[in-house]
Order: C-alpha cells, then sequence, then structure tokens
C-alpha cells in the first residue's frame, strides 16, 4: 500500500476529528457515532485506525490524571 496523498490524509483527519467530537459530545457512546465509525475506518489507513484509536485513549487517560489527579495503589500489607 503506497502512502495516502494530501487530500486522503485531510479525508482522515476529518474523518477522525468527527468521530472524536461525536464521541465527547455523547459521553464514549460509541453506538451513537458508528456512522462516523464507519467513515473513519473507510477513509483512514488500519495502521492509523489503530494509532489514533490509542491516542485517543492515552489523552483521555491523561486529561483524568491531570483534572482528579493520581491516587497510587495500595501495595502489600506488611505482617505486624
Amino acid at each position: 500500500m503506497s502512502a495516502p496523498n494530501l487530500a486522503e490524509r485531510k479525508a482522515c483527519w476529518d474523518a477522525r476529528d468527527q468521530l472524536w467530537k461525536c464521541l465527547d459530545d455523547s459521553d464514549d457512546k460509541a453506538a451513537l457515532c458508528q456512522n462516523f465509525q464507519k467513515e473513519f475506518e473507510a477513509k483512514c489507513p488500519a495502521q492509523w485506525v489503530k494509532y489514533f484509536t490509542k491516542r485517543r485513549d492515552f489523552l483521555k487517560y491523561k486529561e483524568r490524571m491531570q483534572t482528579e489527579g493520581f491516587t497510587p495503589a495500595e501495595g502489600p500489607q506488611k505482617p505486624s
């Protein structure tokens, strides 16, 4: 597969942005955004879909850590 040209990249990024906006607006209810998901998968190379999906998950996680803070899990209890 050859690398996407400028128009194909722009179409992919636009489809990604529309999907992410839909997911943000619907509180990550993917069922409401199925059409955007299909368009995203159709317009982007499979490897890009995988990368962008992981990237969104990471960005959401990072945002949650910045707003809610990090609470470390308690380790094993030491015997008294």
